[in-house]
């Protein structure tokens, strides 16, 4: 079989997928690495393990295709969003990886929205000021360490630094990563004067920006060392959220996707560039003419495994839900510690599905990790509202869970006010495993639920992606038409009544909350040093 491999370069893990011409997986790997928190508010990846992880799962994949008789006839990237690296002349890595996760330019946000520029920034850029982007953190660089900022010949992010490693073309981006760096304008379609002024760098120091079609070549060394032949194209590709999108099949009108992990994310494709008028919702390329609207929120899976790192000393005694049983199939939340952490996840998750929609008069404000979409506003924190005496351990889950979907329901909100109304979700991710989840989402948004059946869904998106580039696949909605999914889940009306009449609550006392936890911030001494080992520089 003629078979396309997919990297996916994430914030802990590189996957890699090998797909047939009807999106079915031949092979798939993944490689891990750490996340290293060097300080408060920093989140930073090695650069050294990104390549070698990249490399390391072009090999497997390429031996277990090599295996299997099939013919691998091109490779397609995929990079997480909003990364900045100091670069050399030559591509190589100064420094670690600042990821969409680090907030250290906090402050530098807060004087551009006081400033002014913020709203017609992200209208022509298509992404929000705040301290996930690499205008803001190059913003950081300006006020904190000027003279490097001028003295790097180059910056970029993961993206670069991939195509850097496996490729010997010169310093190329696509339009997609350009996108959700805060310094393209995705209308003109060239950097944009003002976001570099504010950044303090020169359009010299940012890469080319090239379509994420755009075809070059495996360095030799690398085709060498995967066992590829010397011309396998390697397509640029695109971001993570937008391919993600495609890999699920949600690309056609009505269709959003969802990605319910540690984070999660809500996504609809539109025909162009579109900047919504309150600012609510970000903007990325898929390709040159689909583009990928929505928001991000910071908490989905991360919130139950803090229940359960917080609220449970021990599993409850939940039939069925622990030891691997059907309970635990049924509600598995992301795991990041391992089996038995999953398990309690599980049962923490049935627990809470003995509690009826609303917790009882509970709200679950679930910022434990601040919060991105609809506002955009750093220093949001968490909160539970509503708390009486007879609330339980299952309540504050639920609620938690209630929080996120409701979350993400303020951010399908918006895409009612812009016009692109959605009528079908495609979900994704982790959490998706869980019927409770699945089911609250259902009746948050008030639309059926479909879980897209695939393991890796942005790694295929990746590889569907680069057969819309060969002319295999000129329709990228058929994509829609490969992916397979579970039967719809739908929303229970009396519930969906509930979170509608219970959304605007979320969003005033998310927003009037604002000010007491800043002052919190001001009062709490500061944290513990992190444990993590740092990257070293």
């Amino acid at each position: 079989m003629d078979v396309v491999i997919g990297i996916d370069t994430g914030t802990t893990a590189t996957k890699g997928v090998a797909a047939g011409p009807a999106g079915e997986i031949r092979a798939l790997t993944s490689v891990h690495y750490p996340l290293s928190v060097p300080g408060p508010g920093r989140a930073e990846l090695d650069p050294r393990q990104l390549t070698r992880a990249a490399m390391e799962a072009l090999a497997d994949v390429a031996a277990e295709c090599r295996e299997r008789g099939d013919r691998v006839i091109a490779v397609s990237l995929s990079s997480f969003l909003h990364a900045l690296l100091p670069m050399d002349a030559a591509g190589r890595p100064l420094g670690p990886v600042v990821t969409w996760a680090d907030g250290r330019s906090a402050r530098q946000c807060e004087k551009i929205v006081a400033a002014g520029p913020a709203k017609r920034l992200q209208a022509r850029t298509g992404t929000p000021v705040h301290p996930m982007s690499p205008l803001t953190k190059l913003a950081w660089w300006a006020e904190e360490d000027p003279g490097t900022l001028r003295g790097t010949p180059r910056w970029g992010g993961v993206k670069e630094l991939i195509v850097a490693a496996l490729a010997d073309d010169p310093f190329l981006v696509d339009l997609s990563i350009a996108s959700g760096t805060g310094l393209y304008d995705i209308h003109a379609r060239r950097w944009d004067d003002e976001a570099l002024a504010i950044a303090g760098v020169r359009p010299g120091q940012l890469a080319e920006v090239v379509p994420t079609t755009h075809a070059l070549r495996l360095s030799p060394e690398v085709a060498a060392a995967a066992g590829l032949p010397p011309d396998v194209p390697l397509i640029i590709g695109a971001a993570d959220g937008p391919l993600a999108n495609l890999g699920v099949g949600a690309t056609p009108p009505g269709v959003a996707a969802v990605s319910l992990g540690t984070s999660g994310a809500l996504r609809t494709v539109v025909d162009r560039p579109t900047a919504d008028d309150a600012g609510r919702l970000f903007c990325y390329a898929l390709t040159e003419d689909r583009w990928v609207i929505g928001g991000a929120v910071n908490n989905a899976g991360s919130v139950v495994r803090w229940a359960a790192q917080s609220l449970a000393a021990s599993a409850p005694s939940v039939p069925g839900a622990q030891g691997g049983g059907p309970g635990a199939q049924a509600d598995r939340a992301p795991g990041v510690a391992g089996e038995g952490a999953d398990d309690l996840d599980a049962a923490l998750l049935a627990e809470a599905a003995g509690i009826r929609a609303g917790s009882e008069g509970l709200l679950c404000l679930p910022y434990l990790l601040g919060e991105r979409a609809p506002w955009w506003r750093p220093g949001m924190r968490g909160a539970y509202l509503g708390l009486r005496r007879e609330h339980a351990r299952p309540h504050l889950v639920r609620a938690a869970v209630e929080g996120v979907c409701q979350q993400l329901a303020l951010v399908r909100d918006s895409f009612d006010a812009e016009g692109c109304p959605v009528t079908e979700i495609r979900a994704t991710g982790g959490a998706a495993a869980s019927r409770l989840w699945v089911s609250v989402l259902a009746s948050a948004l008030d639309l059926p639920v479909t879980v897209a059946d695939v393991p890796e869904g942005t790694a295929l998106g990746a590889c569907l992606l680069a057969r819309h580039a060969l002319g295999e696949l000129p329709d990228l909605d058929r994509a829609a038409d490969l992916v397979p999914t579970a039967n719809a889940t739908h929303p229970d009306p009396e519930d969906a009544a509930l979170y509608r009449r219970l959304r605007p609550l979320v969003e005033r006392s998310a927003l009037a909350v604002l000010d007491v936890v800043a002052e919190l911030d001001r009062l709490a001494p500061e944290p513990l040093p992190a444990t993590e080992k740092a990257v070293t520089r």
